[in-house]
């Protein structure tokens, strides 16, 4: 039995050996200089680029808007006018509504913060809050993270005589709400080169436009900045590259009484401190605070000067969290539990009354990975529902989302996460269009799954010199994320349960090399390997240091079967056949020798129960490590829908494997009697005779 094969397939760079040895000579380690060519780097001065941390600032001001929402704001501030703060419930929100609350507070002014309950109001601006504020008399509302498509709240607050100033950074509709300012870098009208900064990098930008010097205020705020700019995944590339550099610099020595504690408790040691860290221990728990109905715990925690409510705020922080894994457990049965049993959609659409809104989110980015699709969740509310969604494999929400707008009541957000309301009568209508979107977006040739991997190294590079050179990638994220090696051929030397048996330590060897590696959440049989299995492995290299000691490991992203002859992934011949729109190449292609026919039946015949359920790559892999003939995975779809037609087996088909179960049969099946056999034999050109 095999769950093996995290990715359909692994994409593997290889890098030009001149520029290999062109970086080299520049001063970078091998294996450091393997990566970066394999990222396309042919010379040190690229490579330098690429890894900068000190790129120039762009002038705030060439933001279209700015001069107008640093003009208002100072006004602001010139006549002692109330401001209001307006954020999102995420890290990136909260910690922009905090950077820019803070900084007009040293200013003078009387700024307070404001963001909405995710559970009571829902994602941003809104009348409730537009009236609460208007009656505590706040003459001006700013924006961070949100209000780009605040159109009718823009009308409400012109309406009640409070002047509005958005900033955001998500995707722009066609029209732009009614504002004093719209400060966005996604402005179709606007000129800013750098489109992929958050929404607290947005905030910074108005706060160092009112300054005169983003240098100072970055000097102040880059903890902020970085912790936004990585919880939202941007690219870390330009400036965002200087923000989560400088941010981790200041967080390592952070003097916020609030952030010492929470990193202590999160376990991130300053001295270790990485966007990797961020990202998976701190925004967590940040987050924690918006999806539980908590938001002011995260709020204070940025803005308190005392130590000891610092740590209270952080232990309160942290035990939410714990809350929210457990209602996450919950929901994610719930919703699994739904899903068809004998296949799976190509977008999922669940709807329940009973889940936490706050938590939906999560969830809907652990169903997508796992089930490679577009997810969307929605939590009803009688006859209204609130959703939110993760994309996969590249999927455009926010393009499907106004696609299908006239089934909406609202949305928002960008390609990767989106959220929306809907009507429950709409929800069996959105479901079938959005599959349809989804259907015809996964029409390419290539499994959803796919593995990024830099290159192929030899075993000798793997050195805890080579793996610190690696070091000078960081920050690494979005646009330059940690390298992930592989290794091709080693054997199986040892296997071990850890973690209460929920992961798996190794020791693999290629000739006189032995290399640990740990594989996390990962069994024997999950992976199915064995003691003395030769293998591929995609893995990202680490040094554990345990006692003082420092070693080298693998922590191993993915296993496949090594096989010396050619495995292509190809299906897309296979897929034609199965539209319908088989021409005589695609049937060349796919088309089975008896030969192959034989391969592939010996070894399903070998199974002792009789029973496969395997990842469709993985057993091509096998079939031909075994065999050591060639073939695609398209062909060897064929032979097993050949198989099929003829009662020999029968295949059930789901997300990602496929169970083949073999049927007992007392006479000989006739081959050529198969459907699909002969619907490849009348698409080929008649043999002449």
């Amino acid at each position: 039995m095999c769950y093996a094969l995290k990715y359909g397939i692994w994409n593997v760079k290889e890098p030009k050996m001149d520029a290999v040895n062109a970086l080299v000579g520049g001063g970078y380690a091998p294996l450091a200089a393997m990566v970066l060519a394999a990222r396309g780097k042919e010379n040190p001065r690229q490579a330098d680029e690429y890894l900068t941390c000190e790129t120039p600032l762009i002038d705030p001001y060439r933001m279209k808007d700015m001069a107008l929402a640093a003009g208002r704001v100072a006004l602001a501030v010139e006549r002692g006018e109330k401001i209001a703060v307006f954020g999102d419930y995420d890290v990136d929100g909260i910690t922009a509504t905090c950077l820019l609350t803070d900084f007009i507070r040293s200013l003078g002014a009387t700024c307070v913060p404001y963001i909405p309950g995710r559970l009571e109001e829902g994602y941003g601006l809104n009348p409730i809050a537009i009236r609460q504020l208007h009656g505590e008399g706040v003459k001006l509302i700013v924006t961070v993270d949100c209000g780009i498509t605040a159109l009718e709240e823009a009308q409400l607050c012109k309406q009640l005589g409070i002047d509005l100033v958005i900033t955001d950074h998500h995707e722009c509709k066609a029209q732009l709400p009614e504002a004093v300012a719209v400060v966005d870098p996604h402005r179709p009208d606007g000129g800013y080169p750098h489109k992929d900064l958050s929404g607290v990098g947005v905030a910074f930008k108005l706060a160092a436009a009112l300054s005169g010097s983003q240098e100072a205020v970055l000097e102040r705020y880059a903890d902020m900045v970085c912790l936004g700019t990585v919880a939202d995944v941007m690219n870390l590339c330009g400036e965002n590259r200087v923000f989560v550099d400088q941010g981790l610099q200041m967080l390592r020595t952070s003097q916020r009484p609030g952030l010492q504690a929470l990193m202590k408790l999160a376990g991130c040691e300053p001295a270790a401190l990485t966007a990797s860290s961020v990202g998976y221990s701190l925004a967590p728990r940040i987050n924690a605070a918006g999806r539980m109905g908590q938001i002011e715990l995260a709020v204070e925690l940025f803005l308190t000067d005392d130590a000891q409510k610092g740590e209270e705020l952080a232990k309160a922080l942290c035990d939410l969290n714990r809350q929210r894994q457990s209602v996450e457990s919950e929901i994610y049965q719930q919703a699994i539990s739904m899903l068809p049993e004998d296949r799976i959609p190509d977008a999922i659409v669940l709807a329940d009354e009973t889940w936490h809104q706050g938590v939906v989110g999560i969830v809907a980015s652990r169903i997508a990975e796992e089930y490679c699709c577009p997810t969307f969740l929605i939590c009803l509310d009688g006859v209204h529902g609130k959703a939110s969604s993760r994309s996969y494999g590249g999927f455009n929400l926010f393009a499907a989302l106004s696609e299908l707008s006239d089934l909406l009541e609202s949305y928002g957000g960008h390609e990767l996460a989106a959220g929306f309301t809907i009507h429950a009568d709409n929800i069996a209508a959105f479901r079938e269009k959005i599959n349809h979107l989804a259907r015809d977006y996964y029409t390419g040739d290539a499994p959803r799954t796919v593995l990024e991997a830099d290159c192929v190294i030899p075993p000798e590079l793997l050195t805890i010199g080579n793996i610190d050179s690696l070091g000078r990638l960081e920050p690494c994220g979005n646009g330059c994320p940690k390298p992930v090696l592989v290794m091709e051929d080693l054997q199986v030397e040892r296997i071990s349960q850890v973690g209460g048996g929920k992961h798996m330590r190794l020791r693999l060897r290629s000739g006189h090399y032995s290399i640990p590696g740990i594989y996390f959440s990962a069994t024997a049989q999950s992976a199915s390997i064995a003691q003395g299995d030769m293998v591929d492995v995609a893995f990202v290299p680490q040094v554990n240091e345990f006692r003082g000691e420092r070693s080298v490991q693998m922590n191993v992203q993915d296993i496949r079967p090594h096989c010396e002859a050619a495995c292509g992934w190809d299906t897309g011949a296979y897929r034609a056949m199965c539209r319908g729109t088989l021409t005589a190449e695609d049937a060349a292609a796919i088309m089975p020798e008896r030969a192959m026919l034989a391969t592939v039946w010996r070894y399903l015949a070998a199974t002792p129960e009789g029973i496969l359920r395997e990842n469709p790559m993985c057993l091509c892999r096998k079939i031909v490590r075994r065999s050591g003939c060639p073939m695609s995975m398209g062909q060897m779809m064929t032979c097993l829908d050949i198989f099929a037609d003829v009662g020999l087996l029968q295949i059930n088909r789901l997300h990602k494997y496929i169970e083949l179960r073999l049927v007992q049969r007392q006479d000989k099946a006739d081959l050529n009697a198969s459907a699909t056999m002969q619907r490849l034999q009348e698409c080929l050109p008649a043999k002449e005779s």
